[in-house]
């Protein structure tokens, strides 16, 4: 890939051995002054690959000097309510993706894209929802908004942080759906500019009403959904009601071939590993089950890869939870994790990506 030509016209050369698709750029839309949505063309051949649940991200691979990095970005449009694939992209100060896209992308553009991956969704979109956002983590919320309101039943309450009312993204669209849907969706808007940042004390009271809601879903800064969180657990919801999304900035190109089998201990310690009789591991994925053997210093998603498994993924860095996955019976350990929280640990949530065998037999599964 030429990085120049790249960077002046928005369209990147697919990797060799990508497990990525390039697909068109529809048309771009300006949201507001700061913000943009891609809106992505899926041939009929992808549909079923590109299939996705509200709240899912896709990963992009942008342009960088040199290379290409990946950058994960929540899809806004809702599956059975538009066609098309959309994602939100808000301009970061300094952000090499965000800003990229928000410079160079124009319709007609070409985007190396993964498949849809990530656990920010709802079980039960019948169900009443709490929905909580600053700035741009209004994106899977959107998605997830829309899906409560194509169904038949369910409420949504949707609170949302901003600097002012110029940075409020798919302003109309909410006044919109707010119209429409009169007695399921209530917005509540937030600015900064008028109330200062929100804190958990000022949040409390705002959450307290729906605390007996099915779910509360968060999506923002850090700081944001550190103080949502805390207002949600004070006013009583528990903590397993409780969805946030966090991103990490990935190190690297998800795009390219898979790395090689992690060293896990380094000198004897990592060869004394890889000559350990594999483990004997069972998958479920998709409806199917499958038996294989791993390796003790390969990772669980490279030996599924390895063994023709359409498992999901994202970034490989442990940032971005697209490969997590459920441990029904014997034990792994991660290398690193950046997103999955000590309660999801504790119902048995791993990262592919990063997970080595412990014991010698281990079952997973990916459709819980």
């Amino acid at each position: 890939m030429a990085e120049a030509a790249g960077a002046q016209t928005g369209q990147v050369m697919r990797a060799q051995g990508s497990p990525g698709h390039r697909l068109r750029v529809r048309r771009v839309v300006t949201e507001t002054a700061q913000a943009r949505s891609l809106v992505f063309e899926v041939p009929e051949e992808l549909r079923e690959r590109f299939a996705y649940l509200p709240g899912q991200f896709l990963t992009l691979r942008v342009p960088v000097p040199g290379g290409a990095l990946g950058r994960c970005y929540s899809l806004s449009s809702t599956p059975g309510v538009e066609h098309d694939l959309k994602v939100t992209v808000k301009r970061v100060a300094g952000g090499t993706g965000s800003n990229w896209i928000c410079d160079h992308v124009e319709a007609g553009d070409l985007i190396e894209v993964l498949p849809p991956a990530g656990r920010f969704t709802s079980p039960d979109l019948m169900a009443d929802h709490l929905l909580i956002a600053a700035g741009s983590g209004i994106t899977p919320i959107m998605s997830i908004l829309k899906a409560v309101l194509s169904g038949p039943a369910g409420r949504a309450v949707l609170l949302y942080a901003n600097r002012d009312e110029t940075s409020v993204i798919f302003a109309g669209e909410l006044r919109e759906l707010a119209a429409r849907h009169p007695e399921r969706l209530t917005v509540i808007h937030l600015l900064e500019s008028v109330q200062g940042r929100p804190t958990a004390d000022q949040l409390a009271p705002l959450v307290r009403p729906f605390a007996g809601f099915a779910g509360a879903f968060v999506c923002g800064p850090e700081p944001f959904m550190d103080a949502a969180e805390r207002a949600l657990l004070a006013c009583g919801m528990p903590r397993g009601r409780v969805t946030t999304e966090r991103f990490h900035s990935l190190a690297a190109d998800p795009f390219r071939i898979a790395p090689e089998p992690a060293d896990t201990q380094g000198g004897q310690g990592s060869r004394d590993a890889q000559d350990a009789a594999p483990v004997r591991l069972a998958v479920t994925l998709d409806g199917r089950r499958a038996s294989l053997s791993w390796p003790s210093g390969t990772t669980l998603l490279e030996v599924l890869l390895a063994g023709g498994l359409d498992a999901p993924f994202s970034c490989r860095e442990g940032s971005c939870s697209a490969c997590a996955c459920k441990v029904v019976s014997g034990e792994v350990k991660m290398l690193r994790n950046e997103v999955l929280e000590e309660q999801d640990l504790a119902e048995g949530w791993v990262l592919g990506c990063q997970s080595l065998p412990v014991t010698e037999a281990v079952e997973v599964t990916y459709d819980d």
